[in-house]
């Protein structure tokens, strides 16, 4: 079934503010990337993956605080764009994260997504994600290295244990 890319946009974020994985995962072409401040995917096996932990973790952990809103849709047939804003409980520290996030799509014929990029001032959600360490080192590339390497490593042993 082909959908438009603005359908798509808007079925993917209704999906993720109700912490619905799966049809977020549907949401994407099988060879797909995914880029942010801290993953950088290939394949629905990662980004589903990805969004399959973030999701259970939210439930699990903090679904009593989960908000997510988008605006600012805008896609024409092979590209598209919005905005959107997650309030949420990072599931390593407990703290309280208010994270802006603007986003990048490109597109199938079919409508579903074939790269996503999500760009949000890594400094702010550090400081707010992981506090006083967040604030101090926030700007250095080794807590980046860090926080990559530790997502990384926790998506690596979510999926293992995925059928």
């Amino acid at each position: 079934m082909t959908t438009t890319p603005e359908q798509t946009i808007r079925r993917f974020y209704d999906a993720f503010a109700q912490l619905d994985a799966d049809t977020m995962a549907a949401c994407y072409a099988p060879d797909a990337t995914f880029k942010d401040e801290v993953f950088d995917l290939r394949g629905t096996r990662e980004i589903s993956g990805m969004w399959k932990l973030l999701c259970s973790g939210t439930k699990a952990k903090g679904a009593h605080v989960w908000k997510l809103s988008y605006r600012d849709v805008k896609a024409d047939a092979t590209k598209g764009q919005a905005h959107w804003d997650a309030h949420y409980l990072f599931s390593a520290t407990g703290r309280t994260v208010d994270n802006a996030i603007d986003a990048r799509f490109t597109f199938t014929p079919e409508g579903l997504i074939a790269t996503h990029r999500d760009s949000f001032p890594f400094w702010t959600w550090a400081r707010q994600a992981l506090g006083l360490p967040g604030l101090l080192l926030g700007w250095s590339p080794s807590l980046r290295r860090k926080v990559r390497g530790t997502a990384a490593a926790n998506l690596k042993a979510f999926l293992a244990r995925q059928p």
